[in-house]
C-alpha cells in the first residue's frame, strides 16, 4: 500500500471511531494499523485496527470496517503451545455481517452481501447491530464484512497471535507493507 493511501484510509478510520463515540489517545492514533492483507485492494479487503493491550492472557482492540470492506476468511490456530485465539466481537456502530463454520449446512446463497474477491468457504451468517456481540471460539473458520454504512467493532480476546492466522485464500499476507509514493 502506498503511504498516501495509508494516510487516506487512516483518516477515514479515525472518523469512524469518532462516529462511534470512541476516544483514542494521540499514541493510539499513531499506532493505528491499516491491514490490506497484501492484496492492494484495501477499500474492499482490509481492516483498520487499534490494539489497546495484548498480553500473555488478554487482548482488546477496536476495529473499523469501511463500507462494504471485508476481513478475509481465516482461523486462529494453536500457537506456541497455546490454544488459538478466542474472541468476542461487539458491534459499536453500523452493521457487521459475520460468517462462520458453525453450521455446515449453510450455503453461499444464504449470504446477504456480495461475496468478497477472496476465497471463502463458510456461509453461516450472523448479523450484529450496535450493542450485539458474538464469540468466536479457537479454530473457528470465519470472515466478516461491514454493511453499507461501515462498522466499528470492539474485540475482546485471549492473547492475539494474528501473525499465525491461517487464511483460506493463500494470497493473503497479514503484515501490512507501506511504500513511499
Amino acid at each position: 500500500m502506498k503511504k498516501s493511501q495509508f494516510e487516506e484510509v487512516k483518516a477515514l478510520a479515525l472518523a469512524y471511531y469518532r462516529k462511534a463515540g470512541i476516544v483514542l489517545t494521540e499514541e493510539e492514533m499513531r499506532r493505528l494499523e491499516i491491514a490490506d492483507f497484501g492484496l492492494d485492494d484495501v477499500y474492499r479487503i482490509g481492516l483498520e485496527i487499534v490494539t489497546y493491550i495484548n498480553t500473555s492472557r488478554v487482548c482488546a482492540k477496536e476495529m473499523v470496517l469501511l463500507p462494504g470492506q471485508t476481513c478475509p476468511e481465516h482461523r486462529h490456530v494453536p500457537t506456541a503451545g497455546r490454544a488459538g485465539k478466542e474472541e468476542t466481537f461487539r458491534c459499536r456502530y453500523g452493521k457487521v455481517y459475520l460468517y462462520t463454520d458453525t453450521d455446515p449446512g449453510a450455503k453461499q446463497e444464504d449470504v446477504s452481501i456480495p461475496l468478497p474477491p477472496t476465497h471463502v468457504t463458510v456461509f453461516h451468517e450472523t448479523v450484529l447491530l450496535p450493542g450485539e456481540q458474538f464469540t468466536i471460539y479457537p479454530e473457528t473458520l470465519h470472515w466478516f464484512a461491514a454493511g453499507k454504512e461501515g462498522a466499528v467493532i470492539s474485540e475482546f480476546s485471549t492473547t492475539s497471535t494474528d501473525e499465525t492466522d491461517q487464511f483460506t485464500d493463500t494470497r493473503i499476507v497479514r503484515a501490512p507493507k507501506i511504500e513511499e509514493d
